[in-house]
Order: C-alpha cells, then structure tokens, then sequence
C-alpha cells in the first residue's frame, strides 16, 4: 500500500477565522462539494458527496491516526498495520479481501500519513453494501496470523528500499525531513526506520490495532452517485453494529526552536543533474488559517505556471535553471511547510541559482507583489476548486483528508471565499514573516544540494555577471 502525501490545490483552515457573515443567514455562496454529513450512535462521522455523473461511487474509511501517534522506537507501526489490514479476519480469508474487489470489477488501496490512514474502494454503486461490509469487518475482526506478520514485514521493508535507499532523492529528502522537525515525529519517516520496523512484535501490533481502530475514531466518506438518504441505512446497519471504544488523547510533542538553520549536501553516483531544496517551516492552515490562505496563494502566484513569478525569473528570463519548484503542504495537524527548489541549467553552479531564489524572496518581501499576479494567482485557484468535482475519487480524499487534518465541512465548501479575501499585503506580511533572515518570527529551515558525484557546485561563482540580483539577501 502506498504512503501517500497529497498536495492538493485547496488550502483549507479548521477553526482558526471566523467564517464571514454572510455565511450565517441568507447565504449566496455556492459550495465546492455539496457536501451531507451524520454521525452513527457509536460516534462514527458519516460524510457523503453526491455526484452522479455515474453510477460508481468512492467509498473510504479515515482513521485518526497516524506515523505521528507511534510510541518510541516503534516507528513504521501504522504503516505496517496498513499493510496487515489486507491479511485476513475471521470471517475473510488472507487475500480474499482483493480478490472479492478485483471480481466485482473496483481497485482498492490504502496509505498512510503521519496525521491519518486510510482505506477506498472504488466500485459501481450495487457493489457499495459489500464494500461496506468489507470494511467493517476489519475494522474489528483482524487475526494477524504470525506468518502473515513475518512475510509482510518483508515487503514493508523492501517497499522502504526502493522508496528510499535505492532512492538518493527519497534518502536525502528524509534526512531534510529529519533537520526540519527534530525531536518531533513529523521527524520520523512514515515508513519507519529500517532497524526499527525490522524489531516490530506481534503485540505492538495487536495493541496498536485495538487502541486506534475503532468507530468513534473513524469517519467514512462516500463520494459518488449516491445521497445521504440512501447511505445513512446502510451505515447503521453495517458500521452502527460496532461497539465505540475508549481512544487516548492524541499529544504531540512541539517542535524545538533552535538558532541556526543547517545546510545538507549529498553526492550520489546516480545522480544525473544537481539540485537544491529548502523547505522552511511555516504554519498550516489548522494553526493559522489566516496565513495559511497567504501561503497557498503566494505559492501558486510564484510558481504555478510558465508565466508565474518564480518559475519565469530563474528559467525564461535568467536561464539559470531548468526547472523550478515551489509548493505548500498545509494539510498537517501540526506545521505546515513551503517548498522551494530549483534544478540548474547545465554548467549553472547551485550557489548562484541560490543566490537567485534569495533575491526573488527578497523581492516579495521588500515591494510585495501586483495586483495582477494576485488576480491571475486566484483566478487558478478558482478554476482548480471548480474542477476538483470532476472525479468521483478525488472529493473523498480532499475532503477526508481535510477534516481528519483540522478543517470544518463549512471551510471546504466555501475556501474560494477565503481565498479571495488574501490580499497583497497578506502575501508580503508572510513571505517578511517566515522567509526573511532579519525577521524576528522566522521560521526554521533545512537547505539541501543533491549532486552528482564528483561535482564541486557550492563555491564556483564566476558566472555571476549571468545573475541579476542584489548583494542582500532575506
């Protein structure tokens, strides 16, 4: 099963701001989803999104619970039982589960974050009982065979090795990943560390399973060619059966504030181009809303097409770099973080093409950006909204994984709104916020350059008549 992180083109905030007026009596506005919710007796959230374009629906189950909710030194674990949520119950045989759906004509799969595990099966709409049943059957009902728990534990493990250490990029942006959030588990790799995932017992899992796999811990969200009226018998019946059990509060560690913000630089034989990555720590839409809709605008104004700020600056008009990258990964119950990177035109050392992401940083902080690039960046933004109805899967997971990260139903529905109300001003007061070195409140960052072996990117400057910029640097 795939460890999925997923970048969507909404950011959306839980209750952070309040929601406008306009929202309360009288509302004109018109929703992303159309989204019907209920909750069951044992406490489980139903969500449904009618689209009925089809008769296929996207049937889903979130747990709350992630990566992020291990103990110490058993890292690997709600990834693992991911995987062991595929290996039989009492009443399913091991590998009948796929068996039933692939005879049914639907595809399934799950994944793990370090916030939330999930599980879908995309099936036609008189298949939707069946998969309900399915699901909670093993909601309750897993046996974890010893033998299975061995052979599984293989494939994790080999899953974790092509992901990452035959991987120089899966292995390097770890290590960032591990500078950016230290003593925290958002530090912990998803899939686990090696030697740690190699030591996980039988009775981790078993207690692991038992304490976080329950239905007052669950919401299930059903998007497709169905209404809640025809889902909500269903769900009672099926998932309403299920006892709701006590969950522990989940705690999370915060992340220490340290003084200086390394560098990471790693060579590879593999590697065929040089890179840099800098990934900052910056708010996500659950700790501040108001900010996070700054983030996700700046985000696409700087880099979402040929025409964007960013990407135009470095490649069409400096031809320092051949690609360039800069996104933001809001969805967390913790921080957020701003993506940056580049990779250089051939012959282009990687310090100037650092040099030059820094001035274009520096150029929103000191004067801000038009009016312009914020209507164009919005008007993206829009559009993308406008489009994420058309797959039938697509609202299940945006919306399943916004709530079980922190957003209400009411911000989903109406995130265009707040979208519309960052103004230029707002993108300045972030970018001075958590991008400038002379900042008071600046975030926490981790710079790295992949390179090929043998290379000596970093000191070689002697092209910088190429490199229109300021000495100074955010």
């Amino acid at each position: 099963m795939k460890i999925v992180t997923f970048i969507l083109a909404m950011t959306l905030s839980s209750g952070i701001i309040a929601v406008p007026s306009h929202a309360q009596n009288g509302d004109t506005r018109t929703k992303v989803f159309g989204v019907q919710t209920a909750t069951l007796d044992n406490g489980m959230d139903i969500v449904v999104i009618p689209n009925h374009r089809a008769p296929v629906v996207t049937h889903m189950v979130w747990y709350k619970v992630g990566a992020a909710d291990e103990k110490d030194s058993e890292s690997g674990l709600a990834h693992y039982v991911e995987h062991l949520m595929f290996k039989g119950t009492e009443n399913i045989p091991t590998g009948e589960f796929s068996k039933i759906i692939n005879r049914i004509g639907g595809n399934h799969n799950a994944f793990t974050g370090h916030d939330i595990t999930a599980y879908f099966q995309s099936v036609a709409k008189e298949h939707l009982e069946q998969v309900m049943r399915l699901e909670a059957d093993r909601m309750v009902n897993l046996t974890f065979p010893p033998e299975e728990l061995a052979s599984e534990k293989l494939v994790v493990i080999e899953e974790r090795r092509q992901m990452t250490e035959n991987d120089p990029r899966g292995f390097f942006y770890e290590q960032m990943n591990t500078l950016l959030f230290p003593n925290h588990p958002y530090g912990t790799p998803v899939i686990g560390w090696i030697h740690e995932v190699q030591a996980l017992e039988r009775e981790a899992v078993i207690e692991f399973y038992n304490t976080w796999y329950a239905p007052n811990n669950a919401v299930l969200v059903i998007s497709g060619d169905v209404t809640m009226d025809e889902v909500l018998p269903m769900a009672r019946d099926i998932y309403g059966a299920i006892e709701a059990r006590d969950v522990p509060e989940r705690v999370f560690t915060s992340v220490p504030q340290l003084p200086s913000n390394p560098t990471l630089s790693f060579e590879h034989e593999t590697l065929r181009e040089p890179s840099i990555r800098r990934v900052y720590r910056v708010p996500s839409t659950v700790q501040n809303a108001k900010e996070a809709y700054a983030l996700e605008v700046f985000a696409n104004l700087m880099n979402d097409n040929a025409t964007s700020r960013f990407y135009k600056s470095l490649v069409v008009d400096q031809r320092l770099a051949s690609n360039t990258d800069f996104g933001y990964r809001s969805s967390n119950l913790l921080d957020g973080r701003l993506i940056i990177g580049a990779t250089p035109s051939e012959g282009v050392p990687l310090k100037m093409v650092e040099m030059a992401i820094e001035n274009e940083l520096k150029k929103v902080i000191n004067d801000g950006v038009s009016e312009d690039e914020l209507n164009n960046a919005k008007t993206r933004l829009r559009e993308a909204a406008i489009f994420a109805r058309d797959s039938v899967s697509g609202p299940a997971m945006t919306v399943g994984y916004r709530l079980l990260t922190g957003s209400t139903i009411e911000q989903i529905e109406y995130w265009p709104y707040f979208i519309d109300e960052v103004t230029a001003e707002d993108i300045q007061n972030v970018a001075r916020k958590y991008l400038s070195s002379e900042s008071p409140d600046k975030k926490f960052h981790v710079t790295g350059y992949l390179v090929p072996q043998k290379e000596t990117p970093l000191d070689d400057t002697s092209n910088n008549d190429k490199l229109q910029s300021e000495e100074a640097s955010p």
